[in-house]
Order: structure tokens, then C-alpha cells, then sequence
């Protein structure tokens, strides 16, 4: 990598030092097309900071459309929505190295309160969005509002959902991964039927596939509701990826997913992660955020270390399988992991110190075991690998750290299987809970934005086939909130009555408590 290129990399870790760099000379003129087409959005809040993001872009489908010079954006943040009392103001660098996206570290805001903000390029004004910083570390907040999202295919209907996630008015939204896929036209209406086309494998490729996403007005809207925290799946990339290893086994996947993970980064309100002194090749993505002492979020990555999917289809391709647990050795494997060594120590550390009075691990896909026939005996079952069926050991190790620490009322929340589902989580899933197999954990998955399902029935059978699945609905796309309260949290979940309706209305599928100190969900409807 050029000595440039890494002084970038650098600098966007100080947007001040950046600002002030060679680079800054260039502004935009006066006149010309608007550059705020992708709007703007906040995330990754702190008690005194919240991370600002926006990318000079004119139009969407064409990087070209901007110029290929670093600009100088002024950015404003205000304690009201006029901005009649500004909190904090400077400038940042837009740099093509970048794709032109901003990434502006708002320090010394008060904790716990809402600000509104906006950026400027010449006499261009972005929209305005509203954001929040976390509460005082030892602050008890009476309640945190919760949107959590994921899979959002652009080929398989309207984002209705954020439309309504924007409605809601949420503390926090929470996004689990697949906010982009990795092929589909470009092209900036959703259409009627998917036509699977124009792979995305190149930075200018992601560039572009982030860019046809984020054009859309109601995720535009979700994002100016509130801040987000955000962590990936497998088609912010490529489908079923682990690790280094894709389905087509290619040898230069490396450098596919580095241009991947770059284009991540541009296209999203994080601080920028710790990234190797050559590029994007890996991103240290898992973080931790405080909620003073109501919540602590424990986001996972569990696609950059994970080891890969046990016994694919064939030599000749990875990915994922289903299979039967007794023909697959592999899966009794002690030494396969889904998060790494690594990361699995920093959840463990972040359990151990946590004092939050809910402890909410945001994470991919689906934890509990789903065996899609009767499980008569241990080593019965056939099971999706893709997902933590496929890392059994990996996923006794997690919940066997959720008992070793004690964590306070832990709360899983997963995407990936476009389905709602409610689980209850044991430490051996193929014996009934009781003293010696008591509930360790409540999971909640929420249901994709657009992505398409299996039917309803073949769901049903799931759920009567593993005795701790609560519920499961997979006719109906959307989204779930959280109500997270001292005593409770309350998980709705909401379902859209038609997809492909931008404007279609949304109603509540169903509702579950989990009460302070209580194992386990209660249905409320």
C-alpha cells in the first residue's frame, strides 16, 4: 500500500488531523448538482460522543459524478432542530481514497440527550438528522427504545420497514447484517422480481451497490431518526463466506473482501475500526456500548474468524449444507469456532465487568438448535452449517460463559433466517429444561426488511420439532422493537402486510416479556 494511501487510513482516525492535511484545499464550488443524495447518519454512541457520516455524491449510480479532489464539509451539530443553539460545528475532509464519505467524531456533547445535525458543501445543505448520545455511565435510564433490522435485499420489495422504524421513534436502531447483497441490477426502484445479475466483487462495485441502497427514502429516514449500531453478515460481502473461504473457493477472495470491508466502513456511522497497516485485509468489527446501566450491547462479528461451514457439498464448492449431525464429524469438533479466540476472550471480559442490568448480545443469525427432523437420541438431528447448528461446541462455550459470569438478564438478538423467532437457550438443547439444563438465555431473531422466506408451514413444523422454540413466523417481513425498561423488556414483533408496498401498513404478529431476574419469555400475544 502507498505511503498515501496509509496516511488516510491514519488521518480518518482524527478527522481534525485529516481536515488540516494537504488535501484540504479543495472545496466544492458554489453551484452545481447536490451532493447529499445518500442523506446522512449518525451511530456508535457514547456518553459524550456520537459518530456523524455522510459521502459527497451527486448521483448514486455514477462515483464520477463527483470529482476526484478531497473537499472541506462544514458540519453542525445543535440542541434543536432550528439549530438556533449550536452544541458544536468545525469541518471535515471528503477524500476520494474514501469514496468521499465523512466520518466526524463529535466529542464533549452532554450525555443522554438528544441533538439534531446537519452538513454543508458550498451552499448545499444536507437533511437533517437526529441523533442521541448514550447516557451517564452510572445513569439508570426508566427506558431505551430498540428498532433491530436486517436483510434488506433491494430485489425483493419496498423498505416499508423503515418507514415505520422512522415512525416509531427509537432510542437506538440496532442493524444485524445484510443491509446490503452482493448482486441485482443497479438500479434505484425496487423492482417486481429479482433477477440475480451484476455480482459485486470490486471496491468500485460495493461502492456503488452501498450507494443504489442508501438512495432509498425510507432508509434514509430510519437513519435520520436515530443512531445506529450496525455489524455485517455474509452478503455485505458474499453469501456464506467464513473467513477466507467463499463458496466458488476462489483463490483471490482476499482481496474481494477487503474491498468489501473498505466499502463497509465508507457507507457507515463507525468509528473507524482498527484496520491492518495494509488496508481493509481485516477489521477488528466487535464493539461494546453502555446505555449507563440499563443495557450493555455486546455486537458480534461472526463471519470474519470463524472457522469454515463443516462438511460442504462438495469439494469443489464451500458454503453451507444440511446435514445429518451423525454423518458429520466436524461438528464435534471442540476446536471449530464462530467468533475466534480473540473475540470470544473480549465477550468474556465484557461479561464478566458488565454492571448493565440487561446484557444484549446483537449478533447474525438464529443460536438455538434447529433441527428440521425429531431429535430422538443426542447425536440425531440434521442441521443448517451456516448457521450456530453448524459450531455446536462454539455455541456451548458462549453460553456456558453467560453461566461462569452471571451475566445479568442476557438477551440474544440474531437476523440471517428471515424469520421471527423466540427461543429459549440451553445448555443442551437435546434434553428438557430442569435444574441441570435450566434456560441460560432469551433469544429474539427478527424477520428480514425485504428478503424472501420459507412458507409458514414448513416454519410451524421447525417449532414442533425443538421443544425450546416459543414461535416462529416466517410469512411476514419487518422488523422488531424492543421496549427495554429496570424491570422488563418487551420484544414486539412487526410484520408488514405487503413487501412490496412502499406504503404498506404494519401490525404487531406477536409480543414477549421478559421480566428482571426471570429466565425465559412469557408471550403477551
Amino acid at each position: 500500500m502507498s505511503s498515501r494511501r496509509l496516511f488516510l487510513l491514519d488521518a480518518a482516525r482524527l478527522s481534525a488531523a485529516l481536515a488540516s492535511s494537504s488535501l484540504s484545499a479543495c472545496a466544492a464550488s458554489a453551484k452545481g448538482p447536490y451532493p447529499f443524495s445518500l442523506g446522512v447518519a449518525s451511530g456508535s454512541p457514547l456518553p459524550d460522543s456520537v459518530i456523524l457520516w455522510t459521502r459527497i455524491l451527486s448521483d448514486p449510480l455514477k462515483e464520477q459524478s463527483t470529482p476526484p479532489v478531497a473537499m472541506t464539509v462544514r458540519w453542525e451539530v445543535a440542541g434543536d432542530e432550528a439549530f438556533r443553539s449550536i452544541a458544536a460545528k468545525g469541518t471535515a475532509v471528503a477524500a476520494p481514497e474514501l469514496a468521499h464519505s465523512v466520518h466526524v467524531d463529535v466529542k464533549g456533547l452532554v450525555p443522554g440527550r438528544w441533538y439534531w445535525y446537519r452538513f454543508m458543501l458550498g451552499d448545499a445543505v444536507s437533511p437533517v438528522g437526529r441523533t442521541r448520545t448514550a447516557p451517564a455511565r452510572e445513569d439508570m435510564p426508566g427506558r431505551l427504545k430498540v428498532a433491530v433490522a436486517s436483510c434488506q435485499h433491494w430485489e425483493f420489495g419496498s423498505y416499508a420497514a423503515h418507514r415505520h422504524i422512522a415512525a416509531s421513534s427509537p432510542d437506538l436502531v440496532a442493524f444485524l447484517g445484510d443491509y446490503i447483497y452482493e448482486w441485482g441490477p443497479y438500479q434505484l426502484r425496487h423492482p417486481s422480481r429479482a433477477v440475480r445479475t451484476d455480482e459485486s466483487f470490486t471496491l468500485a462495485e460495493y461502492r456503488r451497490r452501498y450507494a443504489q441502497y442508501k438512495s432509498d427514502p425510507d432508509l434514509q429516514a430510519a437513519h435520520h431518526a436515530a443512531p445506529w449500531i450496525v455489524t455485517w453478515d455474509d452478503h455485505e460481502v458474499a453469501n456464506d463466506y467464513g473467513g477466507l473461504r467463499d463458496e466458488r473457493l476462489a483463490q483471490d477472495f482476499a482481496a474481494r473482501r477487503a474491498a468489501a470491508y473498505q466499502a463497509f466502513y465508507e457507507h457507515m456511522p463507525l468509528r473507524l475500526p482498527k484496520v491492518a497497516r495494509d488496508g481493509f485485509t481485516s477489521v477488528e468489527m466487535f464493539q461494546r456500548y453502555d446505555w449507563g446501566r440499563l443495557a450493555r450491547f455486546h455486537v458480534l462479528d461472526d463471519r470474519q474468524y470463524r472457522s469454515p461451514q463443516a462438511c460442504p457439498k462438495s469439494g469443489t464448492r464451500g458454503g453451507s449444507n444440511a446435514v445429518f449431525a451423525r454423518a458429520c464429524e466436524a461438528l464435534r469438533d471442540p476446536r471449530r469456532s464462530m467468533l475466534g479466540t480473540e473475540q470470544e476472550a473480549w465477550l468474556e471480559s465484557g461479561l464478566a465487568t458488565s454492571r448493565a442490568k440487561w446484557n444484549i448480545l446483537a449478533q447474525q443469525t438464529l443460536m438455538a438448535q434447529s433441527s428440521s427432523v425429531p431429535i430422538v437420541k443426542p447425536d440425531d438431528g440434521r442441521f443448517w452449517t451456516d448457521g450456530w447448528d453448524g459450531y455446536p461446541a462454539a455455541r456451548r462455550r458462549l453460553l456456558d460463559t453467560l453461566v461462569k459470569h452471571g451475566a445479568h438478564n442476557p438477551l440474544v438478538l440474531g437476523g440471517d433466517v428471515h424469520t421471527f423467532y423466540a427461543t429459549s437457550l440451553l445448555p443442551d438443547f437435546s434434553k428438557p429444561v430442569s435444574k441441570q439444563n435450566p434456560v441460560v438465555a432469551t433469544e429474539f431473531v427478527g424477520t428480514s426488511v425485504t428478503s424472501s422466506s420459507r412458507p409458514q408451514a414448513r416454519t410451524e413444523e421447525h417449532v414442533a420439532k425443538n421443544s425450546h422454540m416459543l414461535y416462529g413466523r416466517s410469512d411476514r417481513r419487518g422488523y422488531m422493537l424492543l421496549d427495554v425498561t429496570p424491570k422488563e423488556t418487551v420484544t414486539h414483533f412487526l410484520g408488514l402486510d405487503d413487501v412490496q408496498n412502499a406504503k404498506s401498513a404494519i401490525a404487531e404478529l406477536a409480543a414477549f416479556r421478559v421480566a428482571d431476574g426471570v429466565a425465559g419469555a412469557e408471550r403477551l400475544a
